[in-house]
């Protein structure tokens, strides 16, 4: 059996990032825009939620004006525990 890829990332410490972003609207600067990012991420480096904003900065036209963002792990140590047996029924 072969668990997704996502499934992984949570048993090896990533939890659910969300990013709430407000921008500035080039040809508008006094009008501020909003985006959410959501990916799965290691606190406290956040590496995945600062490549984005890196990215954002260098590639995308909209200066960034505040980023406020929440992180949950999904699954904890005492949630998950590997089982070495199996039983059938029937």
């Amino acid at each position: 059996m072969r668990f997704s890829s996502d499934f992984e990332r949570q048993l090896n410490g990533y939890g659910l990032t969300t990013a709430h972003i407000l921008y500035r609207i080039p040809d508008f600067e006094s009008v501020l825009q909003t985006y959410v990012w959501q990916d799965y991420d290691v606190a406290p480096e956040f590496p995945q939620m600062r490549r984005f904003l890196d990215f954002w900065q260098a590639n995308l036209d909209g200066p960034l004006h505040s980023v406020r963002f929440t992180h949950k792990s999904l699954i904890g140590p005492s949630e998950w525990r590997q089982l070495d047996g199996e039983f059938h029924v029937h």
